[in-house]
């Protein structure tokens, strides 16, 4: 007998609100969960995987109606293989883009707090004087 899970536990598995996991079966994100015949959700572990993914690409930005057509993909099978493909190429793209500037953004504040260190262990910002934004 497979093991199934309610709402309410794979919200908790997966730091989710419950009011997420509604939104997402609303938005058609959700379309292979089944439902007890009271219309309960049943969770597989196969459907907490797929709500990981989903997850992921919403962590990159996409936007719900890109995911519910991925979605929609998976569901139509291997016709759709280079589309997924090429949507994961993309978000491959994003993400780096994104560390590129997270990257940048960490430099400058490592740069800050050697900055910081040193004018703290000085007991003044004077040692940075060519430094027009020490303050900041």
């Amino acid at each position: 007998m497979k093991m199934s899970y309610s709402i309410s536990e794979v919200a908790k598995k997966l730091n989710l609100t419950v009011y997420t996991l509604r939104y997402y079966d609303k938005e058609g994100l959700m379309p292979f969960v089944e439902r007890s015949s009271n219309g309960t959700r049943l969770f597989q572990e196969s459907d907490i995987e797929a709500l990981k993914v989903i997850e992921c690409l919403k962590s990159t930005g996409m936007p719900i109606k890109e995911i519910k057509k991925f979605i929609d993909w998976c569901s139509d099978g291997d016709s759709t293989l280079q589309q997924r493909y090429d949507m994961f190429l993309e978000r491959k793209a994003a993400v780096e883009a994104l560390l590129e500037e997270l990257n940048g953004t960490m430099e400058l504040i490592n740069h800050k707090c050697k900055y910081y260190k040193t004018a703290l262990e000085a007991g003044t910002e004077d040692i940075h004087k060519n430094n027009k934004i020490g303050n900041f």
